[in-house]
């Protein structure tokens, strides 16, 4: 017997109702391709990098996106760490999906910033984003902060993925009218501030200004309030490290995470940022690597886990510059990358040896080991307290011939702790001058 078009589809919508078969999300994988895999309610299809890719009507995919509801998603409740909800609007439903545009519109709004800086323009990459993000925010209870939104993709995508609380901290005058739009539409899962998150905490005291800010300020007018470091990532920084300043910001921070200043004085903060795979080659490196073992790198291997998450070409981003125009790489790799890299702080980091107190003074040591690579770490420790080089390479089960290069960043921090523990170094010139040199670029 035929059926008409209208018992189909109310058949269809009691399914829906009642509950249809699951759409499940594919695999995360670690490991990087130059080719992704896309799923939708209907088909599966291979991208070729997205510089590559066939650009999709803004009509064809916002249908496939409203289609395909995730039931991996936990329905969009605000948490206890969510601000309440003002008024008595709900938050965003995960079946009414933002629009997340074109590459042309994106680039067009991306073109309004006359800096230079780097944008996410896909959809495609801005959903992947998410994919990657997506235990994170189903776990619901960390607090998002990203990083120069721009135009805002990856903040509407984190939103349909089921983000609960979204704080958007945006330099740029020329971006918060429309994020501050979309900050009244969703009515509490997410939050604009006049903030540049590279420019947290500047080292100058004094009245401040947005787009700088104190991160007391920040974390104060969100109602954060500090946890212990052993506690859950209350928050979790998602966004881009600026080009002007990639390697100045990677030491900032990891200064402040050894001393628990700034954001890491309200627990383990972890990033997760892309960065240029140059950047990132440094901070892995291993010792025996004399040119790009150094100690940025080294700290941060020493304080947190480090994930790599993904690789796109530079190619699927837009970068502008001073004159609204695309800027033009200047990388000498042609195949260069940037890398969604995740740093998330060990929960045992502080011992009983090193703590936020002496934090600066491991920094400070590491720094002056790894300033000559291929030198003698006896001698290294003899010019801080003469004759004690020897007993202290012979207690960690060394060679005296070992050079400080050839140390891994957890055999740094083992000899640090006992330094602390020895009597002989308290008073070597490392710990006197430590508050005049730790803030020199590594």
């Amino acid at each position: 017997m035929a059926s008409c078009g209208g018992c189909r589809l109310f058949v269809l919508t009691v399914r829906t109702l009642l509950g249809g078969p699951a759409w499940t999300r594919p695999a995360v994988t670690q490991s990087v391709s130059q080719t992704r895999t896309v799923v939708t309610s209907t088909k599966t299809c291979s991208l070729e990098p997205l510089s590559q890719v066939q650009r999709k009507s803004p009509s064809t995919t916002g249908k496939g996106e409203r289609t395909s509801p995730s039931s991996g998603h936990t329905q969009r409740n605000l948490s206890a760490v969510a601000v309440a909800l003002k008024g008595q609007y709900r938050p965003h439903s995960r079946y009414e999906l933002l629009e997340l545009g074109d590459v042309v519109d994106n680039t067009r709004k991306a073109l309004a910033c006359k800096t230079l800086r780097r944008f996410i323009v896909e959809p495609a990459l801005a959903r992947l984003v998410t994919e990657h993000l997506a235990s994170d925010i189903e776990h619901g209870k960390a607090v998002i902060f990203e990083c120069d939104p721009g135009p805002g993709l990856l903040t509407r995508a984190l939103i349909n993925c089921g983000a609960q609380r979204v704080v958007t901290l945006e330099g740029d005058k020329v971006f918060l009218s429309d994020l501050q739009a979309l900050e009244r539409r969703l009515d509490g899962q997410l939050e604009v501030v006049h903030c540049d998150f590279s420019k947290l905490d500047p080292l100058r005291q004094g009245s401040m200004r947005p787009p700088a800010m104190y991160s007391e300020k920040l974390f104060a007018d969100l109602g954060i309030s500090e946890t212990s470091w052993g506690a859950d990532v209350p928050v979790k920084v998602v966004g881009m490290f600026s080009l002007k300043n990639e390697r100045n910001q990677l030491l900032k921070l990891v200064y402040s995470l050894f001393e628990r200043l700034s954001i890491y004085r309200y627990g383990r903060i972890e990033l997760i940022m892309f960065m240029t795979e140059k950047e990132f080659t440094r901070l892995v490196a291993k010792p025996g690597d004399y040119r790009a073992y150094q100690p940025v790198g080294a700290l941060w291997q020493m304080a947190c886990d480090i994930q790599l998450l993904h690789k796109e070409p530079l190619s699927s981003f837009v970068t502008t510059s001073k004159d609204g125009r695309i800027a033009l790489s200047k990388s000498s790799l042609p195949d260069d990358n940037m890398c969604l890299v995740r740093l998330t702080p060990r929960k045992d980091f502080f011992t009983a040896r090193l703590t936020p107190n002496n934090g600066g003074t491991l920094v400070m040591m590491v720094k002056q080991c790894l300033a000559k690579r291929r030198a003698l770490l006896v001698e290294r420790l003899d010019s801080w307290s003469p004759a004690s080089g020897s007993k202290l390479v012979r207690q960690m089960g060394l060679f005296e011939d070992v050079l400080t290069g050839q140390l891994y960043p957890e055999e740094y921090k083992q000899l640090f702790e006992l330094m602390e523990k020895s009597q002989e170094f308290n008073q070597s010139w490392l710990y006197e001058e430590i508050l005049e040199n730790t803030k020199v670029s590594c």
